[in-house]
């Protein structure tokens, strides 16, 4: 009787310490689903811990059920609430062994797909940093093309500045030729003289090589 009462005593202690465990653990499973609270709950740290905890407590619990059954041998020795009690421990032992194997699925499966929402998470932030990236590279590219295009239109601007002021320069040389053309005739009276020498050897030039070319072809022709 007293080693009954001992083994039903630890046997009702460690129910009532694994049912607390494992409605920890389904709570993690629930925690997990939500990926947003993972970090703040601290879940991926505690999933472990619960799990060896509700190991060992499966264990001991099972330990424990083998000795009642054992105990549950001799029922000379027991009353029928006795007998009834460690039936009850080994149907609920049974009750909680399947609990803990389906919210273990539950709770891999929820952390699986934890994992992989932040593994997409993650990809679609690099993505948002890589095309962030490169937008930043190609508008440095065009504000680099724009000071391109603003330095060939500042040298533009200068050229023709320059063109100007060489127009305006022998616009003025012009002026002052004229002027000094017409301040001394002598000057003009020769200018005329160098033409009309040069038009006059130009005449010459044209005779002379019309004259070589009638000869050469007179020449060919006998």
């Amino acid at each position: 009787m007293s080693n009954y009462d001992q083994l039903h005593r630890q046997c009702r202690t460690l129910e009532n310490l694994f049912d607390a465990k494992l409605t920890s653990y389904a709570q993690l499973a629930a925690n997990l689903s939500r990926p947003q609270d993972v970090e703040a709950t601290g879940a991926t740290e505690r999933w472990k811990d619960l799990e060896v905890e509700l190991e060992d407590l499966a264990s001991k619990l099972e330990e424990v059920n083998e000795q009642l059954s054992e105990v549950a041998s001799k029922p000379e020795l027991l009353s029928s609430s006795m007998l009834r009690a460690i039936q009850r421990h080994r149907e609920l032992h049974q009750d909680n062994m399947r609990e803990f194997r389906r919210t273990k699925s539950n709770v891999k499966t929820a952390f699986d797909q934890a994992n992989l929402l932040s593994g997409v998470r993650n990809d679609i932030d690099a993505y948002k940093s890589s095309a962030a990236d490169s937008l930043l590279a190609e508008r440095g590219r065009i504000d680099s093309s724009h000071q391109m295009t603003d330095s060939m239109i500042d040298q533009a601007y200068e050229m023709r500045s320059e063109f100007s002021r060489q127009r305006t320069s022998l616009a003025g040389i012009n002026t002052r030729m004229m002027h000094v053309l017409n301040t001394m005739p002598g000057i003009n009276n020769l200018i005329g003289m160098i033409k009309s020498r040069r038009r006059r050897d130009s005449i010459i030039m044209g005779v002379l090589i019309g004259v070589c070319m009638i000869i050469l072809i007179t020449y060919l022709w006998h």
